[in-house]
């Protein structure tokens, strides 16, 4: 969806410019600086190498117009910034030298352009791809082939990635499970723990009131010193003192441990968390096909037309999808004409002229948009067309069949205003 920076008519956000310079493609014996790569560079770059963290501290005080829209805004105006040179991509360029440091001293060492793509390919394997991805573009030896390769199997990545979701949805019951188990274990280990923390805590209090005392009745004793010394050898009381120093030792060790056991439960908490919120979403889908194959298999004897899951709140109606991927749109097609509505198609400004795209948003009763495939332009025109006119829009996370019928089904039980699935 970033990679058509190119189609924008401007920057969201223009930074101060330093001296004028335009972001074109530069051979030296130097690194290359951010705003010296070309365009098409800045999206991965900005979306991989930053964090959304790292992007919020540069939007405010880069002045940023989106700092009050959401995480994709601000991403897309960090990036537009990026492209020249500027006070603010300076600051970016310098907070990706620092943090990528290690690996930036070790690209320093290749010398030759296959040097640095071997370099490359060898962190890609072992999995450390935004430092190395930023060593490897900047280097004085890359060329545009080099660059374009790094580009090439960063854009190939992001598909597998996109690939393995559907095995994360299958391992998240099993995951489900091991965290219930890692959490019961975990609470009794920290209980156990606990006891044996107060029980050595007791101990050290007990020992350090016996050394007290002990101490104390010497310092009563004072005719009977200097016998006490003469009889006694002080092994007694040194294997006491190396007793209680190793008993305070254990005590630390098992107090270092109980903190690591409840970082450990919050941590999983916080991915149980994120899998409850991502089995929400794959339920949402999975109810939509759902309804749609009842829909199709004879379930209509029971229904009056009225029903939440019946179809006919959207028939005769016009759909317009904009983005999505062109190969999924047969298939989107046919889940539209089984409940009867009339699909219109945008391709986002891929292909299609942005300038159609007005009339096709005026014509529609309502719009859906696949975030994962669209253009800048066209995915912020279509937002604001059916905020004014206060026409039902729903907002994909991605191009699936699935999320677009659970789509459908939001706009067939008359669920849906101006909002998203984001």
């Amino acid at each position: 969806m970033c990679d058509r920076h190119g189609d924008m008519t401007g920057p969201l956000f223009q930074g101060p410019s330093v001296d004028g310079e335009a972001a074109v493609p530069v051979r030296s014996n130097r690194r290359l600086k951010l705003w010296e790569l070309e365009e098409k560079l800045h999206c991965p770059v900005v979306g991989t190498c930053l964090s959304l963290d790292e992007i919020k501290k540069i939007a405010r005080k880069g002045g940023f117009k989106g700092q009050g829209f959401d995480e994709y805004r601000l991403h897309v105006e960090a990036v537009s910034v990026s492209c020249s040179r500027n006070s603010v991509a300076e600051a970016m360029h310098k907070l990706l030298d620092r943090k990528y440091d290690l690996i930036v001293r070790r690209f320093d060492k290749a010398r030759t352009e296959e040097e640095v793509l071997a370099l490359w390919r060898q962190h890609l394997e072992q999995g450390e791809v935004a430092g190395a991805m930023w060593a490897a573009l900047t280097h004085k030896a890359a060329t545009d082939e080099s660059r374009h390769a790094v580009y090439a199997d960063v854009h190939m990545l992001s598909h597998q990635i996109g690939a393995g979701q559907a095995a994360d949805l299958r391992r998240l019951e099993w995951l489900d499970r091991e965290h219930a188990q890692l959490r019961e274990q975990a609470r009794k280990d920290a209980a156990r723990h606990a006891r044996e923390l107060a029980e050595r805590n007791a101990r050290i209090r007990q020992l350090e009131q016996d050394a007290a005392a002990t101490w104390q009745r010497a310092q009563d004793a004072n005719p009977l010193r200097e016998r006490l010394e003469a009889l006694e050898s002080g092994i007694a009381m040194t294997g006491m003192a190396r007793r209680l120093m190793l008993l305070s030792d254990e005590a630390e060790r098992y107090r270092g441990r109980g903190a690591l056991l409840e970082k450990r439960l919050a941590e999983l908490e916080a991915a149980a968390a994120r899998l409850q919120e991502d089995l929400e979403i794959a339920s949402h889908e999975r109810d939509a096909l759902e309804r749609l194959w009842f829909s199709e298999t004879g379930n209509a004897q029971s229904c009056d037309g009225e029903c939440a899951a019946c179809p006919s709140r959207l028939q005769g109606r016009c759909v317009l999808c904009v983005g999505g991927r062109t190969p999924l749109l047969p298939q989107y097609r046919q889940l539209a004409e089984r409940l009867g509505v009339r699909l219109i198609h945008h391709d986002g400004g891929k292909e299609e002229a942005l300038s159609r795209l007005p009339a096709l948003l005026a014509s529609s009763d309502a719009v859906i948009c696949p975030t994962d495939c669209v253009g800048h332009l066209a995915y912020y025109q279509l937002k604001q067309h059916c905020k004014q006119a206060g026409k039902p829009c729903v907002l994909l996370k991605n191009s699936g069949v699935a999320s677009f019928a659970a789509a459908l089904t939001r706009l067939a039980e008359g669920r849906v205003e101006i909002q998203s699935q984001e």
